[in-house]
């Protein structure tokens, strides 16, 4: 029998899989077309803030999912901080 906790730890992985990978397309679109014009910095930098912290909870209570997902979604919003910060026009 299925333990509780490993379905919901299996929805989790399902929610980190989806929501990571939906970063994805924009992450190669802003490198493709170094468009960075329709990105706020500062929306961009309080969300990268927001996913270090879900990643340091996540670490806290030893959430596979929550690891995974903020880990991978932190590196694609710090890339795409950084394309914000060297294209952005003047």
């Amino acid at each position: 029998m299925v333990n509780n906790i490993d379905i919901i730890e299996g929805v989790g992985l399902l929610a980190a899989v989806l929501t990571t990978y939906s970063f994805l397309p924009q992450v190669y679109k802003t490198w493709k077309t170094k468009d960075v014009s329709a990105f706020s910095l500062t929306t961009f930098t309080l969300f990268s803030i927001g996913i270090v912290c879900w990643l340091i909870y996540g670490i806290y209570k030893e959430s596979l999912s929550m690891i995974l997902a903020n880990s991978i979604t932190m590196v694609f919003s710090f890339v795409i901080l950084l394309l914000i910060i060297k294209y952005r026009k003047p």
